[in-house]
């Protein structure tokens, strides 16, 4: 059995251990409110922006914009992958690698995977794996970050993809939707793919009402609009990926904080057993010792 000093010891690093935890915990949860206030006030107007675009690029066809354009033959696959900087949120990070090497596995033989990181922990993923890292965003995603950040990297995606770099983009982040359930999601950026609100019927068309007024023509708005929606969904992938990394965060550190707790206890009846011990052992010492002078 342990000594009591060493007990001791034991209990006081535990008791440090958990104000870490504690305080940690207390900081995720000041972050996580500011991030999902911006999420959610995100929201709204990246699926509003999506209905507007889909009900011009519907109309004016594909030959509208080059993005709007599938590839014939795909070769060249870019991901872009959003994970945290720092760990210490469970298994937060391993669920978006497992995600990403999921989806590796269900491409095409011979495609080339290239890959954009936002995050240190994707980054080292990436290098680890020997995979093709093009581009790294890092100390972003923790921090409060503002939607310059996704229309820099944004453009030189497009630009990639017009050059021929890449046939498709994706991009792949946690979708936040409860605190205790973040699940990886992947969506593609370029071509920009075909928006269930343009997608009408032929003898609905003739009738159909147009919800709104286009000044100028939509296809000049369309090389205004679908650039900036590459911004808004990796604005948003980014938004999401914070709000998910302070909820895991949250929630692994009030689990270590349990676990913590449970330790004291399970050290403080070692304490006692081992105490009563010595106390015991103690007591048969002087009883043995009077016997002894007695006899």
């Amino acid at each position: 059995m342990a000594t009591l000093k060493e007990v001791k010891t034991k209990i006081s690093g535990v008791k440090k251990t958990k104000q870490i935890t504690k305080a940690m915990n207390m900081v995720a949860a000041s972050r996580l409110r500011s991030t999902q206030r911006r999420m959610s006030a995100f929201r709204p107007y990246a699926l509003k922006y999506g209905e507007v675009l889909g009900s011009l690029a519907g109309r004016a066809g594909e030959g509208a914009s080059p993005l709007l354009v599938p590839r014939e033959e795909v070769r060249k696959v870019h991901l872009v992958l959003c994970t945290s900087d720092r760990g210490l949120c469970g298994g937060f990070n391993n669920n978006i690698v497992e995600a990403a090497e999921r989806w590796m596995k269900g491409l095409a033989e011979g495609v080339e995977v290239s890959f954009t990181a936002f995050g240190k922990k994707g980054r080292d993923w990436v290098r680890k794996s020997g995979g093709d890292l093009k581009d790294a965003h890092l100390g972003i995603v923790g921090a409060s970050f503002s939607f310059g950040v996704a229309s820099a990297a944004g453009q030189k995606l497009i630009a990639d993809f017009l050059e021929g770099s890449y046939d498709e983009v994706h991009i792949l982040y946690p979708e936040f939707l409860t605190m205790s359930r973040q699940v990886p999601a992947v969506h593609q950026l370029l071509p920009i793919p075909a928006l269930e609100t343009a997608e009408v019927a032929e003898d609905e068309k003739e009738t159909y009402i147009p919800e709104h007024i286009c000044e100028p023509s939509p296809e000049a708005l369309l090389n205004a609009m679908l650039p900036r929606n590459v911004h808004i969904q990796i604005y948003r992938a980014l938004l999401e990926t914070s709000t998910s990394e302070h909820a895991a965060r949250m929630v692994a550190m009030d689990n270590a904080t349990r676990a913590c707790n449970d330790m004291i206890k399970d050290l403080n009846r070692t304490f006692n057993k081992a105490r009563q011990a010595a106390i015991t052992n103690d007591l048969m010492d002087i009883v043995g010792g009077a016997e002894a002078l007695r006899g």
